[in-house]
């Protein structure tokens, strides 16, 4: 019982509060108020409904809380890590397309294998190569984009002002050493729904 409240107090921290995230950033490790061309109501929205989703997840299976990672962007709802079952991928799809405002999901999540130590440290190495990358390059506002490497494959999550912005983060990405695969989601400015004036 006394785990339950505790349970509790975490979801309702984890709900409240999203105005404290629109000044660091709506997805928390990416888009940040200064960069982010979306409006204030829209980086609200994400957030809102980004917490909402990772509630339902930890109320689902509290193990979800490390294994599984979201982002909302315009509506459009990310979702990357691992899970142990196909049928739990299903379920977590699913949740997604409940959350109010849900224009679309992406599901990357993959099922878990035995832990292999030397993939994992290789593919954190890739995701710092490619952060790296991005940081140093003076074409791309790196803080909107959201990077996670899976088996040497980069999942690149993010919004650019222009196509030759979302050109240059792809061929930064295709560079790093070692990679098999570049799955992008980047929206152009004139992708999204409500922009700032």
């Amino acid at each position: 019982m006394e785990f339950r409240n505790y349970l509790i107090i975490l979801i309702f921290i984890l709900v409240s509060g999203c105005v404290g995230y629109s000044s660091t950033g709506v997805l928390g490790t990416g888009v940040t108020i200064a960069m982010d061309p979306r409006t204030i109501g829209t980086q609200i929205d994400d957030s809102l409904m980004q917490k909402n989703l990772r509630a339902k997840l930890i109320l689902m299976d509290k193990g979800y809380m490390l294994n599984v990672k979201t982002k909302v962007l315009d509506g459009r709802i990310f979702i990357t890590g691992k899970v142990n079952t196909v049928e739990e991928k299903i379920k977590i799809t699913k949740l997604g397309w409940e959350i109010k405002g849900a224009r679309s999901v992406k599901n990357d999540l993959k099922i878990k294998e035995k832990f292999n130590f030397k993939q994992t440290a290789k593919d954190v190495l890739i995701t710092s190569q490619l952060r790296t990358a991005l940081i140093t390059n003076k074409k791309i506002k790196s803080a909107n984009y959201d990077i996670d490497t899976y088996k040497k494959i980069i999942y690149v999550y993010g919004i650019s002002h222009n196509q030759d912005e979302r050109a240059e983060v792809i061929n930064e990405a295709n560079q790093v050493l070692d990679v098999e695969d570049v799955v992008t989601s980047i929206f152009l400015v004139e992708d999204l729904r409500v922009i700032k004036n």
